[in-house]
């Protein structure tokens, strides 16, 4: 124990701790909302389109998270345009801008000369790496994202379960939901530093679904979601201090093995809940 407190004293692990804390709050805001609205998978097309601004940074040689960022954004909107004016399904839209955002990531790193062993951190996630700016740029988004869900969050709320209610009430539906397409899009490139590309969809989905294990409200299911990931990020923050392996990988399974306890727990008390009932029953 003395070992783990002792890792306060270097800037990268507290650094990491800070970016950890900003991330689950940020993801599990962000994941309540896709969780609640059903479209999961948009996350994750979001994350693998992002790939493609990461590749056309570096071989433009400028910062790739601006690049990440870019494409994530441009894909988001573009996921939202093509269910609303040109009628694709949404699942075939997420699917033709993942594909396409993978497709030209790899084109441009493998035109980029030599090779970037930063690369593998976009990949897998490397929170130790964190920097003082990254930190930044993480708690400017987690402000825009609370602040934006404490003063709109009947309108968040409705938009995720009853579109058709603001409709009636004279919203700009199209514009409510490119606005929130755009700031998920920033949320899940702010979350690429954690976890990783291939893990991230991962933060905005498992916590809350073990929020959803002990409550069906929106906004308990945000604050469970946000412990549970801070949880994951700390256990991975010191698994892979002690074990040596990606932080991001320690993370994600740690939170999976959460919920399989969680929900385990949950199934064996409601049998036996059942069964004192059945032997009360006359």
């Amino acid at each position: 124990m003395n070992e783990i407190f002792s890792l306060l004293q270097y800037s990268f692990f507290t650094n990491a701790i800070i970016a950890g804390l900003l991330t689950s709050i940020a993801a599990g805001i962000a994941g309540t909302y896709i969780v609640s609205r059903k479209t999961v998978f948009i996350s994750g097309g979001i994350t693998h389109a992002s790939f493609g601004g990461i590749g056309l940074a570096y071989f433009l040689g400028l910062n790739p998270f601006i690049g990440a960022a870019f494409f994530a954004i441009i894909s988001a909107l573009g996921i939202e345009w093509s269910t609303q004016k040109a009628q694709i399904r949404e699942d075939s839209a997420i699917a033709i801008l993942w594909s396409l955002g993978m497709a030209i990531g790899i084109i441009f790193v493998f035109l980029t000369p030599g090779y970037s062993p930063n690369l593998m951190s976009f990949l897998f996630g490397n929170i130790l790496t964190v920097t003082t700016a990254d930190i930044l740029s993480m708690l400017v988004i987690s402000i825009v994202v609370t602040l934006g869900t404490i003063l709109f969050y009947r309108l968040i709320l409705y938009t995720a379960f009853d579109i058709d209610y603001i409709k009636t009430q004279g919203f700009n539906t199209s514009a409510i939901r490119y606005i929130i397409s755009a700031i998920l899009a920033l949320t899940i490139v702010m979350s690429i530093r954690v976890a990783g590309i291939i893990l991230v969809l991962s933060m905005f989905t498992i916590p809350q679904s073990i929020a959803g294990i002990f409550t069906n409200d929106f906004k308990k299911m945000i604050f469970i979601s946000i412990s549970f990931c801070f949880w994951g990020v700390l256990t991975g923050l010191v698994g892979s201090y002690f074990f040596n392996l990606p932080s991001g990988a320690i993370i994600i399974f740690t939170l999976i093995l959460s919920w399989a306890i969680i929900k385990s727990a949950k199934y064996l008390f409601t049998t036996y809940q059942l069964k004192l009932l059945q032997r009360q029953d006359p």
